[in-house]
């Protein structure tokens, strides 16, 4: 992707523009984002993947002041009529499970992959929505059918509505208004309040990224740091040979505090093995994710990514789907290319090192990736 290109999904921005000017920063509405857009999958397509186990759903109902919340998954026949206004279906992930939605991911990958969460779809009827509410995350509302009205304000009290069984703030204060018709899409930053209704039956695209808090980061890291330590002949022993006899046999020795801390302090220093961790993590496919083991095919032909699969890299390290190999030389440049493009052709196949293919070939076998051009 040309980072320095006009888009018509960003407004006629460059990619480069966009990041220097909203990203994290302010709103942005761009009329026909998408020209001709339509929704890639229907009602009934919809309603069907709400009704998986495997699914992230959830079902929501607003009747005057009183809000109800079900999580799926969601039977058909238990949803309200289509007629009941007010009630709104959304499906989280759905980049998942259908080729054509994660395909709609591409031009929005001047963001960098570490940070994309999923694409979440919302059906709603007349008058749907899910109240007026704030998110920790960066986000695209891409209007896929119908009409949403969108109110949008700059957060002044993050104060909640209460015995709401959804996120709903008590005060809120929109200072912009807009309605949006298919193909048009709003970019919101981190706490930016917005509430969106549908004006008639409405489908709306959301385009979400991970923005982890900084505790949730240290305890998955150093989970993963802990469990790559292996024990080193060689590594010192705690010892106390000026240790005196005491009278108080309860209390910890402050040398043993010492030596607790020492160590502590040298495994961060240990950066390498941090950002391993790091990667695995973000790069670890959602807990419903599994593959399907893939059937002998050869890969001389180029190869793309299962959509499922998350690939990322470092200066010394690929990760895909929570593992991590060391690469470098050509090699690494091929892994980096498959991470930056999701796919491979044919002479990036004959370029590989015979090491390489067994890797790559491995992760066909696992389902993590597949002949380019297969069904």
């Amino acid at each position: 992707m040309d980072i320095d290109e006009a888009l018509p999904l960003l407004g006629g921005l460059s990619p480069a523009q966009f990041m220097r000017r909203h990203w994290h920063k302010k709103p942005l509405l761009i009329r026909q984002a998408v020209p001709g857009m339509q929704p890639l999958l229907d009602r009934g397509e919809l309603f069907a993947l709400a009704e998986r186990e495997e699914v992230e759903s959830r079902l929501i109902v607003r009747k005057g002041e009183d809000w109800t919340l079900r999580r799926g998954p969601l039977a058909r026949r238990s949803l309200p009529k289509i007629s009941q206004p007010g009630w709104t279906v959304l499906v989280q992930g759905v980049d998942l499970h259908d080729d054509a939605v994660h395909a709609l991911l591409a031009p929005f990958r001047f963001v960098p992959e570490a940070r994309l969460d999923d694409l979440m779809i919302s059906w709603a009827s007349d008058g749907g929505g899910v109240g007026p509410h704030f998110d920790s995350y960066d986000v695209f509302l891409l209007q896929a059918q119908g009409r949403r009205r969108w109110r949008i304000g700059r957060l002044a009290d993050p104060q909640l509505q209460p015995d709401v069984p959804l996120k709903i703030l008590t005060n809120f204060e929109p200072e912009q208004e807009w309605v949006l018709e298919p193909g048009d899409m709003l970019y919101l930053p981190p706490g930016w309040a917005h509430d969106g209704v549908a004006e008639g039956e409405c489908m709306t695209y959301s385009v979400g990224f991970r923005s982890p808090q900084r505790t949730e980061l240290v305890k998955e890291v150093m989970v993963r740091t802990l469990e790559a330590l292996e024990p080193d002949e060689d590594e010192p022993i705690y010892r106390d040979p000026k240790q005196p006899a005491t009278g108080t046999p309860g209390a910890v020795p402050a040398a043993l505090q010492a030596f607790a801390a020492d160590a502590v302090e040298q495994l961060l220093k240990d950066r390498e093995l941090l950002h391993v961790a790091l990667g695995e993590y973000l790069s670890e496919p959602k807990p419903q994710v599994w593959f399907d083991p893939g059937e002998e095919q050869p890969l001389d032909g180029g190869l793309v990514l299962d959509r499922r699969t998350r690939m990322l890299y470092d200066e010394r390290h690929v990760y895909i789907n929570g593992e991590s190999w060391r690469a470098g030389g050509r090699d690494a440049k091929l892994m980096r290319k498959l991470a930056d493009e999701r796919a491979l052709d044919a002479r990036d196949w004959a370029r590989a090192s015979e090491e390489a293919r067994e890797l790559l070939t491995r992760w066909a076998d696992d389902g993590w990736l597949h002949p380019r051009g297969a069904d």
